[in-house]
């Protein structure tokens, strides 16, 4: 009986062959970005090495004057990432280089979204006149005045 290749199995055999190199630094850009403070993944817009220089470019002039400061706080997380990621142990950069872009930012958010349910005490009532001679109209309406006093009480 034959295995079935699940899709992961088959990213993973891809991310080996040479002409897929890219798919492997970028699994390892995304997690090095992923590790610094959410102020600082909201502004980069990509990175890459090159030449032993890695090179961030960030959509914002004030974070990138502030990353600059941190260059070696940029080293340490690149080198716990080499040390900790079997994947991404052949990025090596003894050089960081910072540049603003006007490029929009990378999103990660599909994986940490958030609840966007509003949580807040109904201001609303539910105290209004339904002045429709449509039936259907009408019950809609009243539907909306159950819901609106749910959410008051």
């Amino acid at each position: 009986m034959k295995k079935v290749k699940t899709a992961d199995s088959i990213i993973k055999q891809l991310k080996l062959l040479p002409q897929f190199k890219p798919l492997k630094r970028y699994h390892c850009y995304r997690k090095f970005i992923s590790s610094l403070i959410p102020r600082y993944q909201r502004a980069i817009a990509f990175v890459y090495i090159r030449n032993d220089t890695l090179s961030i470019a960030v959509s914002h002039p004030g974070v990138n004057m502030e990353l600059n400061s941190n260059k070696d706080f940029l080293k340490s997380i690149l080198t716990m990432l080499i040390n900790t990621d079997v994947e991404c142990k052949d990025l090596k950069a003894s050089k960081i280089v910072l540049f603003n872009t006007n490029k929009r930012p990378i999103r990660f958010e599909i994986e940490n979204r958030k609840d966007t349910v509003p949580h807040y005490m109904e201001r609303a009532l539910g105290n209004f006149e339904i002045k429709t001679e449509d039936e259907d109209l009408r019950k809609r309406f009243i539907n909306i005045r159950e819901i609106i006093k749910k959410g008051y009480m």
